[in-house]
């Protein structure tokens, strides 16, 4: 279960970083919590690892202990977060409390990685609850 969360986390994970600057989307025309997930990008491209942790529900701030751990994850299992050089908000649903939110960020070579933001409304407003790497689509005819 724990690596499972730890997959599905990015949180952080999911929440990123190397935006180089430029988001596709004005931060004015962001949903609330489409701003928590453009917040922990910056954050992560500025090498601020304490501020992207602090866009992590308390969920993931209990199972990574500690914003090193938590950078460390987001490091070596989400890459195209931790370096990446574009991002897009694609379509998001609610369900069952949760807000899902698909992001498709490019890594510094160009290719394109979709991601499912799970994202959760709690007293201190939205956080990142969990972050799952989807499938690529199959391009091949």
């Amino acid at each position: 279960m724990r690596k499972f969360m730890r997959k599905f986390v990015l949180a952080g994970v999911l929440s990123t970083a190397g935006l180089g600057g430029s988001l596709p989307v004005l931060a004015q025309d962001l949903t609330p919590f489409q701003g928590v997930i453009d917040g922990q990008l910056k954050a992560f491209q500025d090498g601020d690892v304490r501020g992207a942790w602090a866009y992590a529900s308390p969920m993931i701030q209990g199972l990574f202990g500690s914003p090193q751990n938590f950078g460390i994850m987001v490091q070596r299992g989400y890459p195209m977060v931790w370096d990446n050089a574009r991002v897009e908000y694609l379509e998001s649903e609610e369900a069952s409390g949760s807000v899902f939110q698909k992001v498709r960020i490019y890594d510094e070579k160009g290719a394109a990685h979709d991601l499912l933001y799970q994202m959760t409304q709690g007293a201190s407003g939205w956080r990142i609850n969990g972050v799952r790497l989807l499938a690529k689509p199959d391009l091949g005819v």
